[in-house]
């Protein structure tokens, strides 16, 4: 079964520059192990030092953004896009 994640621009360079990849996976946990088998150097910008998805790595199907474990292990149908969006932070705070 065939899924295709989006990269977004920031993590490109540590997918060979690539906007897109497919992988053999069932669920978006299974799509991001096997990004991240295939490109070893994104690991450390997914996952924490305990092996989780670290916190500001948010995932979409269909628009739908993925919140816990259980949404993330859900089977996938064939051909689904996986979005990765990191969040982003920063900025000026009180502007006056």
């Amino acid at each position: 079964m065939a899924l295709t994640i989006l990269i977004p621009t920031a993590l490109r360079a540590f997918a060979g520059g690539q906007r897109e990849i497919r992988v053999d996976a069932r669920s978006a946990s299974g799509a991001i192990t096997a990004f991240a088998d295939a490109y070893p150097d994104i690991r450390q910008h997914l996952y924490d030092a305990e092996g989780a998805l670290r916190p500001f790595i948010n995932i979409y199907v269909n628009g739908k953004k993925l919140k816990n474990a259980e949404g993330f292990d859900a089977p996938l149908p064939d051909g689904e896009t996986i979005m990765l969006v990191p969040a982003i932070a920063g900025g000026k705070g009180n502007i006056a």
